[in-house]
């Protein structure tokens, strides 16, 4: 099911989301439509919060980013031997992010036609579970890892416009407010205020 996602200005996506306890039919039936929702949506990545659910889960496609690249920027945005991933991630806590740090342009399907650059850690060590509820302790980097931290900021009730600098969140404000009035086009559903 294409699910609409939630658009900036919606509380849900400010709030920090709960644990989920157990692997029932709901959350599986939940993460199936959130690959839908995603695809249909050319997205990377999704949070539940951006589908109006406050819960620690969201997936990752970075498979279809690094497919979609050629040969040198494969290179330059992952690692060697890194053809990306389909996963997904509950609970997710980032345990080690690594010291080198780079910035590369952001968006997010919940605030369209913005994008902006964020500094990032160029790779992460995360514990999780899958989506047979086995936990994972796994490394990523460039790209993917990128992709997961900003998933996973979701689920701490953050935005990839919070890591901005003021002067330029300032400079995308009347964006931002079109966005909240629901004044923009996205090319997939959107739930506005």
């Amino acid at each position: 099911m294409n699910l609409p996602i939630v658009a900036y200005g919606n509380r849900i996506l400010k709030q920090k989301c709960i644990p989920i306890n157990e692997n029932t039919q709901e959350i599986q039936d939940l993460i199936a439509n959130m690959w839908e929702t995603m695809e249909n949506s050319n997205g990377c990545g999704l949070a539940s919060p951006q589908i109006n659910k406050s819960l620690q889960l969201f997936i990752v496609d970075s498979q279809i980013t690094f497919e979609n690249l050629d040969t040198e920027d494969q290179l330059l945005y992952f690692e060697r031997n890194d053809k990306g991933i389909k996963e997904t991630f509950m609970n997710a806590k980032i345990i080690d992010p690594s010291e080198e740090r780079w910035e590369d342009y952001e968006g997010c399907l919940s605030i369209p036609g913005l994008s902006q650059k964020v500094e990032r850690p160029w790779g992460i060590t995360i514990e999780y579970l899958d989506q047979n509820f086995i936990k994972q302790i796994k490394s990523f980097a460039g790209l993917t890892a990128r992709i997961i931290q900003h998933e996973y900021d979701h689920t701490q009730g953050v935005l990839y416009i919070d890591h901005l600098k003021p002067l330029t969140k300032k400079m995308i404000e009347s964006k931002l407010k079109k966005i909240v009035n629901g004044n923009i086009k996205a090319g997939y559903p959107m739930k506005f205020l």
